[in-house]
């Protein structure tokens, strides 16, 4: 799916800056992209843009409102509705990352057809994905891979791609889930894709390319999580990553949402992870490792990242504290 830029951002009546956290996202990582932010009545997020109407969102050029907020529930609220129908008679599209679709929403249906606007559910996958054929691809491709859920990937993979960029190098980062794809503006949903293409649409997701071109692909899941290790293993086979990179949080006491399942070591990641990848690229290699410290004091995170680079071998960074530059560079030198 494509959505068109630049972006107003819809932050609705937000109750605090983590209901925002997509809009903060594309804030953060595209900033440039999104002419100003829409607010209602009690909201508690700021992007730091301009607040502005409809109105003027469009006079500044923007293409898509993007809702940038989830409430309890994920549902689109009726107090956004006014918004919502105001910006598509104006003539936006409407983008959105809510488990509540757009398309479930006649009102806003009946007005999108005869404005011709789009509405784009993100979670709702547009393209009829091949079956994965295994074939080698030209170009690079790194994965991020991690011992649990929700543990930095796509931070990791979004912070790699900048830095890349900043090099000169070739480097796109490949969004493979809701946040990802609004704040690239495109991507594949993986978790919303049927089982027997998941693997294909990452195929499909990372064509091919120049020799010295590297996609950075968002990981997903975990091979060690019960619940979600299927959608690691499709990004594992249909990316046919040349390089890995270890994701860690090392103060989580279990796996997500499973208190009965320890997280595995990074060493045990590294020597499945890549057993896995040697399936369908048998020059796949480990080049890093990328720790999550944002829950350890500066000092502890520092000693922290120097005893796992002395035990694994690996350039280790945590790329808020340190930023990703050597793994930039293991992929430089690759």
């Amino acid at each position: 799916m494509t959505i068109q830029q630049p972006y107003v951002l819809f932050l609705g009546d937000a109750p605090d800056p983590l209901a925002a956290k997509v809009a903060q996202g594309i804030k953060d990582w595209r900033p440039g992209i999104s002419v100003g932010q829409i607010t209602l009545p009690g909201c508690k997020a700021d992007m730091g843009l301009k607040n502005i109407s409809v109105k003027e969102a469009v006079s500044l050029g923007a293409k898509t409102l993007v809702i940038g907020v989830a409430n309890r529930g994920g549902l689109i609220s009726n107090k956004w509705m006014e918004v919502l129908k105001e910006a598509i008679v104006s003539g936006l599209d409407i983008a959105s990352g809510l488990h509540n679709l757009l398309r479930d929403e006649k009102e806003l249906v009946d007005l999108s057809k005869s404005n011709n606007t789009q509405l784009i559910d993100v979670r709702v996958p547009t393209i009829n994905y091949p079956i994965a054929d295994g074939k080698k691809r030209k170009g690079m491709r790194c994965l991020a891979v991690g011992t649990d859920c929700s543990i930095g990937k796509m931070y990791t993979a979004i912070a790699l791609e900048k830095e890349m960029s900043n090099m000169g190098l070739k480097a796109s980062f490949r969004a493979t889930g809701q946040t990802g794809i609004l704040i690239t503006g495109n991507g594949v949903p993986l978790d919303a894709v049927i089982a027997d293409f998941m693997a294909g649409s990452i195929e499909y997701l990372t064509p091919d390319n120049d020799d010295d071109h590297w996609d950075i692909i968002e990981g997903q899941g975990s091979l060690f999580h019960p619940s979600y290790s299927g959608v690691t293993m499709a990004l594992i086979h249909g990316g046919q990553p040349d390089a890995l990179i270890l994701c860690h949080e090392p103060t989580r006491e279990h796996m997500r949402g499973l208190p009965e399942y320890s997280l595995p070591s990074l060493k045990e990641l590294e020597n499945m992870a890549l057993k896995m990848a040697k399936v369908v690229n048998n020059n796949a290699r480990v080049v890093g490792v990328s720790i999550n410290t944002s829950s350890m004091k500066k000092d502890e995170a520092m000693e922290y990242l120097s005893k796992v680079e002395k035990e694994m071998k690996l350039p280790t960074v945590d790329p808020v504290l340190t930023g990703t530059k050597r793994l930039a560079e293991e992929l430089a030198n690759f």
